[in-house]
């Protein structure tokens, strides 16, 4: 009679059985910089060269670099923690000395029931202060929340939207949820979107949990359901076509869908699903092979895969794996000026940030 173990021991067994060859073999050091978070989400570059942090739980801090010692920032009570939701993505003004702005998105308890807002705070040098909502009243969920932020080097605010397990707000262009939304950064909605008075930029998005530029591409990373986890390059206006639509336009009934509807397809799906989170892009030369790529989180694989871009920043020409199983589940990645790369884990307990550099 054979017997087999469950999947939830295969993977805990898994999860302390480093492979780090890939590692050694890239002449990259890995180390601990700061460790007893708790479900860290998002970990970004300073203009103060910290990194700055969110906490599910509605904690926002700095990590010192050097010796990762952790500086409390601010902590939002109005935060709701439920599930996957709570505090979530984070975004720093470009000219950070002159506006001084921190841009958060998080879920809370309303009336309305449970939401997700994005807020403006100004920063003072000690704490955050003066939070001013540019968004309201999108709705949240234990699961499918988004929600990256990104300003872009036109000062517009990009911010993914998960579907929060409602199936018919993705393809519906008034609904805010399953898109990627572009705001003004004092939260007006820009003239040039798609459509007018309309924050939707993309729609047809399940719930992207990364956002990065590259050159002159926006790529996010994006949750399938069973199968078709996406890394997709983000258009003006167009269709990504969830939930009719699961990575690529492959089968019958899918590829009406797409022809009818402007579906732009990923440039890469997983099957099975990786639990794909935060990335970064990696243009620096500390770490030369690396350089034109990808970096991007895995929750469920409980990896870092580099995904090496062509040229034009097209398509993904090589995947590459690190940190197998060495630390659980990969939320975020952040990259420095310096070219060091910082992961943070999201397993809830004792969580870590992760800094990798070139020996």
């Amino acid at each position: 009679m054979k017997i087999f173990a469950p999947a939830w021991l295969i993977v805990c067994l898994a999860c302390h059985q480093q492979d780090n060859s890939s590692l050694v073999a890239a002449g990259i050091q890995e180390k601990v910089l700061t460790q007893k978070l708790q479900y860290p989400w998002e970990i970004c570059w300073g203009p103060d060269n910290t990194i700055w942090m969110t906490e599910r739980g509605g904690k926002i801090s700095r990590v010192d670099t050097a010796n990762g010692a952790i500086t409390p920032v601010f902590t939002i009570t109005e935060v709701t923690a439920q599930g996957e939701g709570g505090l979530l993505g984070m975004a720093l003004h470009p000219d950070f000395t002159a506006h001084p702005y921190v841009y958060v998105a998080y879920d809370y308890e309303g009336a309305g029931g449970y939401q997700e807002k994005i807020v403006r705070y100004t920063f003072n040098g000690a704490t955050l202060t003066n939070p001013v909502t540019l968004i309201d009243k999108i709705e949240a969920s234990g699961i499918h929340n988004g929600c990256r932020l990104l300003i872009s080097p036109d000062l517009k605010l990009f911010i993914t939207t998960g579907d929060a397990s409602r199936q018919s707000s993705p393809q519906n262009t008034v609904a805010v949820n399953g898109k990627v939304l572009r705001l003004n950064l004092d939260g007006s909605i820009p003239a040039d979107n798609p459509i007018a008075g309309n924050p939707v930029w993309s729609y047809g998005h399940r719930n992207p949990q990364g956002l990065v530029l590259a050159g002159d591409k926006l790529f996010s990373s994006e949750h399938g359901p069973d199968s078709d986890d996406e890394i997709n390059i983000i258009e003006k206006g167009r269709n990504f076509g969830w939930p009719a639509v699961k990575g690529f336009c492959d089968d019958a009934g899918e590829a009406i869908f797409c022809r009818t509807n402007n579906v732009k397809e990923p440039i890469k799906a997983w099957t099975p699903t990786l639990a794909v989170s935060g990335m970064d892009f990696y243009q620096m030369d500390a770490i030369p092979q690396w350089k034109n790529s990808l970096l991007l989180a895995t929750l469920k694989a409980n990896r870092l895969l580099q995904l090496q871009l062509n040229p034009d920043h097209t398509a993904i020409t090589a995947t590459h794996e690190f940190l197998v199983h060495a630390y659980g589940r990969l939320r975020d990645v952040c990259v420095s000026p310096d070219g060091k790369v910082y992961v943070c884990t999201c397993n809830g307990e004792n969580d870590k940030i992760i800094v990798l550099s070139k020996k």
